[in-house]
């Protein structure tokens, strides 16, 4: 009788017949592990090549209607913010491609939102004085939808006209910051609010302290400064038309049909109505860009994390799994 490895007494071909019948089994179990590592990389590898297709710059894309003559559009839709849809980048992304593009007539912005950031509203209507001055023959038009206000309507203001439909809410010439004060709620309840600053006013607007006469004085001074340069934009941008009221820039709102009695739009008309009767080029092609998905998606889980995947989709494409 043959002895084992561990001096056991077995049959010497039964043995061996067991130790290939394991590897070979080792082998077909690593082979499958292998092929799903093979098959996940290789849907990430699409999922990342479809990505960059759905967002490839449009620069290298021609969008129907582009190669001939036709009005350009651009959407200012919802909450304007830096991560938004409704981010400056993504407006004067689409502004910049309309621009560049010399079929593009005239161009048209298709607003229907509430406003937001002062910031990102601000630098859209710098970057429409800009193209407006380059491009003196190729004029930019401000459609109001449901909705022009606060931010919106500040952007609005740069184009040469406005357009509304009588029921459109338009106006909100004004600056709000907004929060809540707990101070009361921690006395009554007992609560100690403890806080350490380095510099004075660093807790200003702390909502578990109250509020400073220097704090209230500060804050109101600040958006009041916000408010003129909002203000100011507006003047320059709409000049003589407006029929300014004591209230005009208190930070009510007017249907579109009183908008247009006070100066703050030029009258009724809808992007096609623009294109077609002021344009003279009834094509409308969008100019609108939009956050690239893959972009968010490597934001959320963390630019390590997608780091490691990049780099770990790389290794595999260049070096399979290996059976050792």
């Amino acid at each position: 009788m043959a002895r084992d490895v561990w001096g056991n007494e077995e049959n010497g071909p039964v043995v061996q017949g067991q130790l290939l019948e394991k590897i070979l089994m080792a082998g077909i179990v690593e082979q499958r592990r292998a092929r799903r590592w093979k098959i996940f990389f290789r849907i990430i590898f699409v999922f990342l090549m479809l990505s960059f297709l759905v967002t490839i710059n449009r620069e290298s894309v021609d969008l129907p209607g582009s190669s001939r003559d036709h009005t350009g559009v651009v959407d200012v839709q919802g909450e304007i913010g830096a991560q938004k849809e409704a981010s400056a980048e993504n407006i004067i992304k689409g502004l910049d491609d309309a621009f560049a593009n010399e079929h593009c007539k005239a161009v048209v912005l298709r607003i229907n939102s509430p406003g937001g950031s002062p910031v990102q509203a601000d630098r859209v209507y710098r970057e429409i004085m800009r193209l407006r001055h380059l491009h003196p023959k190729r004029p930019v038009y401000a459609v109001i939808g449901d909705i022009g206000a606060s931010g919106a309507y500040y952007i609005a203001s740069a184009a040469n006209d406005i357009y509304v439909n009588p029921a459109s809410i338009v106006g909100s010439i004004g600056v709000i910051m907004e929060g809540f004060g707990f101070s009361d709620a921690l006395h009554k309840l007992g609560v100690d609010r403890r806080v350490e600053t380095a510099g004075v006013h660093k807790a200003i607007g702390d909502p578990f302290s109250p509020v400073s006469a220097f704090d209230q004085s500060y804050v109101q001074n600040l958006l009041n400064e916000v408010h003129q340069q909002f203000i100011d934009a507006v003047v320059q941008g709409r000049g003589k038309r407006l029929h300014p009221t004591s209230d005009m820039f208190s930070g009510l709102f007017w249907t579109g049909t009183d908008a247009i009695k006070l100066g703050l739009a030029d009258g009724v008309a809808s992007p096609e109505d623009v294109a077609r009767d002021r344009v003279h080029a009834s094509t409308l092609v969008d100019y609108t860009h939009s956050n690239n998905p893959w972009d968010s998606a490597a934001h959320k889980i963390g630019l390590s994390t997608a780091n490691a995947l990049v780099t770990a989709l790389r290794t595999s494409l260049s070096s399979p799994p290996q059976l050792h």
